[in-house]
């Protein structure tokens, strides 16, 4: 049995120690500075839970020292900190952050590390540069790889059209920070929230639109290899209007906490939701244009005898399964792995991997 950290114990956190902590395989620490939230962690696994300031790096390396492996569930902007924490005790890292400048730190973290620091591992980033990347791999000369996936309710209620199902941090991140994309073979930055359009899938009208963070380092990866490659987060249609006047008309982007308040006390969580993944890729495959594309819906489920959202499912068995691989033996053991290093075939073959299948996922079991 594997010692393992999860640091953070919101919904993700408390989802990520259910899968391991229930599989029989992993001894599950949960770290969060709250105790409060520690005591609301939503998992029957038997789990270890320690109040604790990840600030305080002395404390998190001493926490971590003899442990195979750290997985943040912490906002974004404790990368830095566990990252460093992980390279110091010699434990594997793992991460689901989105935002790009932490994202490189862990990069330049990795460089002759010992052990392996493996970023992005959750939904976007994470298994949708993994399909991208699979698909990429069916053709002979790349075109166009477009990735869209979205959180959203069920049952769109308010003007929004959208529930809280993850990290307000991270939403409003994502939502202000410059994007990546390849346009016409050239790396360029481009503005979230902007390059709008809409899409049916299933006689459902959505839109898509810029956010920062869901390529992962897939431009870095295929640079010079395609023409053009592009992440849009998905909605319902609307609110990418509502959201720019709130972020640019008001200037919430610059109160980023105020903005966070505004949310958390009028928009509420929901579990009722569902995650779309939607990616399309196009180029020359002997002689001929071709196009692939992967679809796919995932609903909420109950887990470990309570209702799970899809994106407390998808993310939290995005980082189990690539954590269970690396365990395997089946990744490098050292150094920085890339999600697109990851096979798809593999990923969905693994117990936690399968909850991306294509009917509503069952309780992961050992």
């Amino acid at each position: 049995m594997k010692d393992v950290v999860v640091v953070g114990a919101g919904k993700i956190g408390s989802m990520i120690a259910e899968f391991l902590g229930g599989c029989g395989d992993y001894q599950v620490t949960v770290i969060d500075r709250s105790a409060a939230q520690l005591s609301r962690l939503e998992t029957s696994a038997a789990i270890k839970k320690v109040a604790a300031d990840i600030t305080q790096g002395e404390e998190l390396r001493n926490l971590l020292k003899s442990k195979f492996a750290v997985l943040s569930a912490a906002p974004y902007y404790a990368t830095r900190l566990i990252a460093e924490a992980a390279k110091s005790a010699g434990a594997h890292y793992l991460d689901l952050t989105e935002d790009v400048a932490s994202t490189r730190a862990v990069k330049q973290l990795a460089a002759g590390a010992r052990t392996a620091f493996i970023p992005q591992c959750g939904l976007a980033p994470g298994f949708i540069t993994i399909v991208a990347s699979d698909l990429a791999s069916h053709f002979d000369e790349l075109n166009d790889v477009r990735m869209r996936v979205g959180a959203l309710p069920k049952f769109p209620s308010n003007a929004l059209n959208y529930n809280l199902t993850w990290s307000t941090d991270g939403v409003i991140n994502e939502y202000c920070e410059p994007c990546e994309a390849i346009v016409n073979g050239q790396l360029k930055e481009t503005q979230p929230l902007e390059e709008l359009e809409e899409f049916s899938l299933d006689g459902i009208l959505y839109e898509a639109f810029n956010t920062s963070g869901g390529l992962g380092t897939l431009c870095e990866t295929l640079a010079g290899k395609v023409r053009n490659l592009n992440y849009r987060t998905i909605r319902y249609p609307g609110h990418a209007a509502i959201m720019k006047a709130l972020l640019n008309d008001l200037r919430l982007r610059d109160r980023r906490e105020l903005l966070k308040d505004i949310l958390e006390n009028a928009v509420p969580i929901t579990l009722q939701d569902v995650v779309i993944v939607f990616v399309t890729v196009s180029g020359m495959r002997a002689g001929q244009l071709m196009q692939e594309t992967y679809a796919n819906k995932i609903y909420a489920a109950p887990i470990g005898g309570r209702v799970r959202s899809a994106i407390q499912i998808t993310t939290a068995g995005g980082i189990c399964a690539v954590l269970d691989m690396l365990s395997a033996g089946e990744l490098p053991q050292a150094g920085l792995i890339r999600q697109e290093d990851i096979k798809l075939q593999a990923f969905l073959g693994n117990r936690f991997g399968r909850v991306y299948a294509m009917s509503p996922p069952a309780p992961v079991g050992a």
